[in-house]
């Protein structure tokens, strides 16, 4: 078994609560208080008792010692011990006897009381410790309380027999007027009513220590219940109530001092936290309007800033627009003259026929040209409504090179394609993710616009692990510089020559791939080029591992 220790074993007797600590602290220290006291009072009394039976037993020798004196003084020693018997009768003594300074027994009242006595036993060793024995002793020091042979207390004193000049002078005695102290009386009192005295005494004063103690200890529960334990639970109620954040609610002690004053501090304190708490939730609801107001109003700067971005983009492809427009719409003029001269005032000559249909052929296919491609400027340009659909992304780069693929081919760049078949759909809004590809395609192009040989290559991939696809536009323009890498996504941040940019189409394309819940990443290396990564969710309908997606199920 473990050994306890003593902070373990308070910790298991010793109750939690203040209140019931306070009572076992206080009944204890009573317990202690009262036992002492009863311990005291009795030791006070069994001494008062033993020295009124000493001072008793010191005048009963006595007495005995003026009985005895004439008879012992004309040597009428049967006289003197026929004395000692008949007072040894008396109730209470328990033995009377007489020795010689030897130690030798001279008279005893038992019959068979042993003969000699050993001076180093204790009622001796008090006047015989050293080589000359004392003569004087006070009478405390001549009484000891031994145990009998019957198993009862026995108060035994000793008196000394001195050698008075009465006896010394007689012409009976031998004794040398030099000899002190010619025998010990020893007188032996039976303390067996005393000691029953003693024990009723003891039993009184244990029943009245128990009673001190019960009442002390009601009146203590009484008074730390209604003074201490009352208004402490009261005050944790009401602490439990604030803590709840039930403030309404007032802390009432019903008491008075300390205690009445700590809970009115809290009630205080409650009451301030109230106020607080009230004015913070108005602040807090006041705050929530102003921050609604404020997202709305950067919502619809956002849905501007990308309608403007847009209609950047399209301002700058309206040249090349123009020009793609502008061959179409050459052949169709000359198509119309040729026309014009076919026909005369008599129709179309019946063997010009096949050669008219030809040229209305090649006059539909060129209008239709032109309006595939006002179509995309249309759908590009176009303020809609944001939606989430499943998009091929496949099919949004075939779209956007429709529209700045002519853009490119002025731009002398090559822009290669290395889509991956395998690669399912993106939820998203199709528009807005087509201006993204035409903003990272057009700054590569304007990054790579100055090589000869300027390349753009769009990769396209799946991240099966994180269900993701995953886009990237590699060019091998100038690069960008390591300090304005973390730089590129700020709005107004360029470094294209005046007149060229505002810089706010990284920006666009920063918060349009963030509100996807995708991802975009830049490395570039100055002098080599620089490679942007866009990552989108693939669509949940179609799992990540999925091979091919349906082509009737792709935006």
């Amino acid at each position: 078994m473990p050994i306890m220790t003593l902070a373990s074993i308070v910790k298991r007797f010793v109750p939690n609560r203040l209140s019931h600590k306070l009572i076992l602290s206080l009944t204890v220290l009573i317990v202690v208080a009262e036992g002492i006291a009863g311990y005291l009072s009795q030791k006070s009394h069994e001494e008062q008792i033993l020295e009124a039976m000493i001072n008793g037993g010191d005048q009963l020798s006595r007495s005995i010692s003026s009985a005895t004196w004439h008879a012992m003084l004309e040597d009428h020693r049967e006289s003197a011990y026929q004395i000692m018997q008949s007072i040894a009768q008396q109730e209470g003594i328990d033995r009377i006897r007489i020795f010689n300074k030897e130690g030798r027994v001279m008279f005893s009242t038992i019959t068979d009381d042993q003969l000699q006595v050993d001076k180093r036993a204790e009622a001796c060793y008090l006047c015989h410790a050293s080589n000359q024995p004392l003569v004087r002793v006070d009478v405390p020091s001549r009484a000891r309380v031994v145990w009998g042979r019957d198993g009862h207390r026995k108060l035994a004193l000793i008196t000394p027999i001195y050698n008075e000049p009465s006896c010394s002078e007689a012409e009976c005695h031998a004794h040398p007027r030099s000899t002190t102290v010619l025998g010990v009386l020893d007188v032996s009192l039976d303390l067996t009513r005393v000691d029953a005295n003693l024990a009723e005494v003891q039993n009184s004063i244990f029943l009245t220590t128990a009673i001190h103690v019960v009442l002390v200890g009601v009146l203590i529960v009484v008074f730390t219940r209604k003074f201490v334990d009352r208004p402490i639970q009261e005050l944790i109620a009401g602490t439990r109530s604030v803590s709840e954040m039930r403030l309404e609610e007032p802390i009432r002690v019903h008491t008075g001092g300390e205690m009445g004053e700590l809970a009115h501090s809290f009630d205080i304190m409650r009451e301030r936290l109230r106020v607080a708490l009230g004015e913070i939730n108005a602040f807090t609801q006041t705050l929530e309007t102003k921050v609604e107001q404020r997202t709305d109003e950067l919502k619809a700067a956002q849905k501007r800033l990308l309608q403007s971005d847009r209609l950047a983009s399209l301002g700058q492809l309206s040249a090349s627009v123009a020009h793609e427009i502008n061959n179409p719409l050459s052949g169709v003029l000359n198509l119309s003259m040729l026309l014009q001269r076919i026909v005369g005032e008599q129709g179309i000559p019946p063997h010009r026929v096949e050669e008219v249909r030809r040229y209305l052929t090649q006059i539909s296919d060129e209008t239709g040209r032109v309006g595939h491609i006002v179509a995309d400027l249309l759908a590009f340009s176009r303020r809609s409504a944001p939606r989430r659909v499943d998009a091929d992304l496949k099919n949004l780069i075939g779209l956007m090179m429709s529209i700045i693929g002519h853009k490119l081919k002025l731009m002398n760049v090559r822009i290669d394609l290395d889509l991956v078949e395998e690669v399912p759909p993106v939820l998203c809004d199709p528009t807005q993710i087509q201006q993204v590809l035409i903003n990272l395609v057009m700054n590569a192009a304007e990054a790579s616009q100055g090589k000869p040989d300027g390349r753009i290559v769009i990769r396209s991939s799946l991240d099966r692990e994180r269900g993701r696809v995953v886009l990237c536009v590699d060019d091998n323009g100038d690069g960008i510089p390591a300090e304005n890498l973390d730089k590129i996504f700020d709005p107004f941040f360029t470094t294209k020559g005046e007149g060229k940019g505002v810089g706010l189409g990284l920006a666009v394309v920063y918060g349009i791939v963030e509100a996807h819940g995708g991802e975009i990443q830049v490395r570039s290396t100055v002098g080599i080029g620089t490679t942007i990564t866009v990552s989108l969710p693939a669509s949940q309908d179609v799992h990540p591992s999925v091979p091919e997606v349906p082509a009737d199920e792709r935006a």
